[in-house]
C-alpha cells in the first residue's frame, strides 16, 4: 500500500508540475492552488500537499507561511526588476540568471529589461534566436550559485 501511495504523489506532483508550468507559460503568472485543483479535479489538500513536495524538491519556491507560489524558476509570480517581454506577453524573473533563462525556457526572442550590475542604469537584453545579443553592461551574482537555494528568496 505505502508503494502505491508514493506512487499516486508521484503521479500527482508530475501533474501539478506541468499544470503550473504550462499556466505560467501562457498567462505569464503561476497558478493558485485552488486554480491546479479545479483543472486536474484533485481536491485543494492534495494540491496544497503536492506544492509542498515540489517546494522540498527545489521545483517551486512557497509564498513564506502559505501554499501558494512564490517562485516557479525561472518565473516569478511577483513582480520583479527582471522583467522578459516575449511572444505578446510580460513575465518576470526572479534575478538576471532566471530573466535570461525565460527565453531559453519559452524558446522565443524576448527583451529584457533589467539594470546595469556595476552602476545600476537600465539596461534592455534582447535575444534572438536563442542567443544574447551584443550589449554594454554587467551581470552582477551577489552570492555564487552554489549557495543560492540557501536564502533563495534573498538571493
Amino acid at each position: 500500500m505505502l508503494g502505491s501511495t508514493r506512487m499516486m504523489a508521484e503521479e500527482l506532483d508530475r501533474a501539478v508540475r506541468r499544470e503550473v508550468y504550462d499556466a505560467v507559460m501562457e498567462t505569464g503568472r503561476p497558478p493558485t492552488a485552488p486554480e491546479v485543483a479545479g483543472s486536474l479535479g484533485v481536491s485543494l489538500g492534495d494540491i496544497q500537499a503536492s506544492f509542498e513536495r515540489l517546494a522540498a524538491a527545489r521545483v517551486l519556491v512557497l509564498q513564506p507561511g502559505t501554499a501558494e507560489i512564490l517562485m516557479a524558476n525561472p518565473f516569478s509570480a511577483v513582480p520583479t526588476p527582471f522583467m522578459v517581454e516575449a511572444g505578446g506577453r510580460l513575465y518576470f524573473g526572479n534575478c538576471i540568471w532566471d530573466a535570461l533563462g525565460i527565453p531559453a525556457m519559452l524558446k522565443r526572442d524576448a527583451i529584457v529589461g533589467a539594470s546595469c550590475g556595476c552602476c545600476g542604469l537600465s539596461m534592455h537584453l534582447e535575444v534572438q534566436d536563442g542567443r544574447l545579443q551584443p550589449a554594454e553592461g554587467v551581470v552582477h551574482f551577489a552570492i555564487p550559485a552554489r549557495r543560492w537555494w540557501e536564502d533563495i528568496v534573498f538571493a
